[in-house]
């Protein structure tokens, strides 16, 4: 669903042009290694849009910097946001620490808070509300040499269940320069406590308990570390204030099993920007105004949580589902490709109740009755980590100095 994003943005033609994979379906496996039919993107959507691309996240992200550059976006890197300026309750500006160590304000009519998982300004105003059942804990890292499928099916997202116990799956993502990413998703309780702290060990243990993954990197080479982190899926109750918008893992986190990470911040920047020429058309900057797009927003998050619980509800297979109802297979692609917020998306997950646990939406978990965020299930600021992509001693050292 992010193609036409890309082509609005007028990036499509450098996304096409990248040394990214293009990625034309999703496969599962089960924990005895048994692997589903493709969900090829393509059965669903007839056009050129059904594909996406593998992206390096730094890569992909220096692109988009370039891109905005040319655009006439004034950039500054390793400049860090010190807070956001605030004044009679509305933000309207940042102060920036600038690379002599100097800082220096930046007066704004809207500040964008894209601070990923460091969440500035939910944390500030507390409206971040966690997803108990979906607390997991990660170990991955990147192979050279790894097995590739021929043809389409060599860009492929692979899901690969692990063994009953330990509640989780690998992810085995293919990239450019034949780098395979693989990471294994699974329960805190399995992963982490009482297996010390050789994470290569672990890692090792876990691919080999999982045949589908063992024999995909039976003679590849690891090219880097273990990375290891902790997932917290969370959402915050508003995603705008008074002269601020929240987007990307600024706003939520949701599970990684459908790598959903990328697409909903890209639709997110894009449902921001419309409010943001919105205000100014309007020369308001209300927290009304500039969080219009919250309900579609959530609508769409909704509809890939609730498959994310699917996933992770006992027994629960796509294969058993679809040899019941075949007719939901289009819906089933249709979310994964990301096309959350089409309509009627959702009737799948009537039959599909049957079959998994479905939730309710977040907020009607976890407010309580009068509108307040339950402090229980608001996380401790060291338990959300924010550098997501730094070594796993990178981010202890980090964590430390913070607290220091």
């Amino acid at each position: 669903d992010t193609y036409f994003t890309f082509q609005r943005m007028g990036f499509l033609e450098k996304l096409k042009q990248s040394p990214f994979v293009v990625k034309y379906s999703v496969q599962f496996a089960n924990p005895a290694g048994k692997e589903s039919r493709p969900f090829y993107f393509f059965e669903a959507n007839h056009h050129e849009s059904a594909v996406t691309w593998q992206v390096t996240r730094a890569v992909f992200d220096q692109l988009l910097i370039e891109h905005a550059a040319e655009q006439g976006a004034t950039v500054y890197q390793k400049t860090p946001v010190k807070r956001v300026i605030f004044e009679a309750g509305r933000a309207c500006g940042v102060e920036v620490q600038m690379q002599d160590g100097s800082l220096q304000q930046f007066n704004a009519q809207v500040v964008v808070d894209a601070t990923g998982q460091s969440a500035m300004l939910s944390n500030k105003f507390q409206w971040r509300v966690r997803d108990p059942k979906l607390k997991k804990a990660v170990h991955y890292s990147y192979f050279k040499g790894a097995h590739r499928e021929p043809d389409l099916n060599g860009g492929a997202t692979l899901v690969l269940r692990t063994p009953p116990g330990s509640g989780g799956w690998f992810w085995y993502i293919p990239l450019e320069n034949d780098i395979t990413s693989v990471g294994i998703v699974a329960d805190p309780d399995y992963l982490i406590k009482d297996r010390g702290k050789d994470l290569a060990k672990i890692f090792n243990e876990e691919i080999e308990k999982c045949e589908s993954c063992r024999k995909r990197v039976a003679g590849a080479e690891r090219v880097d570390k273990i990375y290891s982190i902790v997932d917290y899926s969370y959402r915050s109750k508003q995603c705008a204030g008074d002269g601020f918008i929240l987007i990307g893992d600024a706003y939520g986190f949701l599970d990684p099993i459908y790598s959903s990470g990328v697409l909903l911040a890209l639709k997110m920047a894009e449902l921001a920007a419309d409010a943001i020429h919105d205000a100014f058309n309007n020369n308001d900057f209300s927290a009304a105004r500039l969080g219009q797009f919250q309900s579609k927003l959530d609508t769409g998050i909704e509809s890939m949580r609730k498959l994310v619980h699917a996933f992770y509800s006992d027994g629960f297979s796509f294969a058993k589902f679809l040899r019941k109802y075949p007719e939901h297979r289009v819906n089933i692609i249709n979310l994964l490709i990301g096309d959350v917020f089409r309509e009627g998306v959702d009737a799948v997950y009537g039959p599909m109740s049957e079959f998994a646990e479905i939730p309710p939406p977040l907020y009607e978990e976890f407010l309580s009755s009068d509108g307040d965020v339950d402090p229980s299930v608001i996380p401790e600021p060291g338990q959300v980590l924010s550098a997501k992509y730094l070594y796993f001693d990178d981010r202890e050292s980090m964590r430390k100095t913070t607290e220091s």
